[in-house]
């Protein structure tokens, strides 16, 4: 066991103290919030509002289509497809007249260039919107009642709420948060898996290439200094990432405290008149949005965080000593050659892919059967049972498949290491051959 530790003590040491790990730890948390806070300023300073002229034949669209960030309308009577562009406007939508051709009511948008998404779906929203008001005066119904019905819509007699109801205990129900929390943490393990499990085939390639394997195979046994490894990478891993999480937390709080008040208020009325917006926001639509972030807030902390954290520390760990065994393996037996490493990384890392698209399809319905399969199976699990539990334990995820996943998982981690450490042991010391799968699977299988 004291060989071990001391191969955990170097590489822990070798990498925590390497300019590679160092750089990485601080330059990654500054660039993810340089790029975020990149993507939405050029978010917002991308808002551009489409000039487009209107042609209207049938005179039912005057002053019922209403501008808004995206687009603005102008109503001319001598304006047509060729000089629309003299005229200074991006498009010319031209309104016929169906009295005096019923067979061609299309409605067209000309431009010299695509004017994009957002114009389109506000062109089309306001086109719907003042066809829906016409059919309604022609039934009868004021514009202005109709307005003050939508405009008290908040104070409707009937509200939507989902609930869980377990016995005697009753919580609110929040899929769009629970979808958040388990795709981001799905996604956190996801990534883990390839980089840190990499990492440890790259340095078995390198000490096996540059024959350091041969100096230390004579003092410790090959299992010993693959558990070794492995286990002072997943310290790296665990200390980077523990790091990433500070530095993140202390930039932000940093940067929202020296941000002036009226900046923040700045952007957030930019944020408002972003492409797709119907227009300023109303006092009725704040309510709404503050209503929303209430219940936001409310599911985030109805969440049992401290299961939460502790299963995500358990597969996070539990996934990468999986797989970790896995690259150790590939990286004992490959030589020189990066398409033989290629070739041998493949029947590891399409599991790791296929847990990724299980894990999507899950957070849409966490209780079906590839779900809870997918959240067992220790090769999906890590990756899987995180999609599942924030939705619920023991709700949409019961203590019984919690704990079998759990087992699982350490199980396959034994087996794994076992089969890897027999891999390891002949592949370490092998030079100058081309390894296929089956030779690696023989040293897997075959008697000690």
């Amino acid at each position: 066991m004291s060989k071990i530790w001391l191969i955990i003590k170097r590489e822990y040491l070798t990498r925590v103290r390497s300019r590679t790990f160092i750089l990485s730890t601080f330059l990654f948390p500054i660039i993810m919030i340089g790029f975020i806070a990149a993507a939405t300023y050029f978010s917002v300073k991308s808002v551009e509002t489409q000039r487009i002229a209107v042609k209207d034949k049938s005179g039912l669209f005057k002053n019922q289509l209403k501008n808004s960030p995206a687009v603005s309308f102008t109503f001319l009577d001598d304006v047509n497809k060729s000089n629309y562009r003299s005229k200074g406007f991006e498009g010319v939508l031209i309104i016929p007249n169906p009295e005096e051709v019923p067979r061609d009511t299309s409605i067209v948008l000309i431009s010299e260039k695509q004017l994009g998404m957002a114009t389109d779906d506000a062109i089309r929203k306001e086109i719907n919107s003042a066809m829906e008001n016409k059919m309604l005066l022609e039934h009868g119904i004021d514009s202005k009642v109709l307005d003050s019905i939508r405009s008290h819509s908040e104070n409707s007699a009937f509200s939507f709420q989902a609930l869980q109801v377990k016995g005697s205990e009753v919580k609110k129900s929040n899929s769009g948060t629970a979808s958040i929390i388990g795709f981001a943490s799905g996604l956190l393990i996801y990534i883990t898996l390839f980089i840190y499990g990499a990492a440890v085939m790259r340095g078995v390639m390198e000490e096996k290439m540059n024959r350091i394997a041969e100096v230390m195979v004579s003092s410790v046994k090959p299992f010993q200094l693959m558990m070794g490894k492995i286990v002072g990478i997943a310290g790296v891993g665990l200390t980077q990432f523990l790091m990433w999480i500070i530095l993140i937390l202390t930039i932000t709080t940093t940067l929202t405290a020296f941000i002036p008040s009226d900046v923040m208020h700045q952007v957030q009325q930019a944020n408002q008149n972003m492409p797709g917006a119907a227009g300023p926001v109303s006092t009725m639509g704040n309510q709404q949005n503050y209503k929303a972030m209430a219940e936001v807030l409310n599911s985030v902390g109805q969440n049992n965080w401290f299961l939460l954290i502790f299963c995500f520390l358990f597969y996070f760990v539990g996934g990468y000593l999986f797989y970790a065994s896995l690259f150790a393996a590939v990286g004992s037996v490959v030589n020189e050659d990066p398409q033989e490493a290629q070739s041998l990384m493949l029947p590891i890392t399409m599991p790791i892919v296929l847990s990724f698209i299980i894990m999507a399809n899950t957070i849409s319905n966490p209780s079906s059967s590839m779900a809870v399969w997918g959240s067992i199976i220790p090769f999906s699990s890590p990756i899987v049972m995180m999609a599942r539990l924030p939705f619920g334990v023991p709700g949409t995820v019961p203590y019984w498949q919690l704990g079998l996943s759990l087992v699982s998982l350490v199980v396959g981690f034994l087996l794994t290491t076992w089969l890897s450490g027999k891999i390891y042991r002949t592949g370490i010391l092998l030079y100058g051959k081309k390894v296929s799968l089956r030779e690696v699977g023989k040293w897997a299988f075959r008697k000690s």
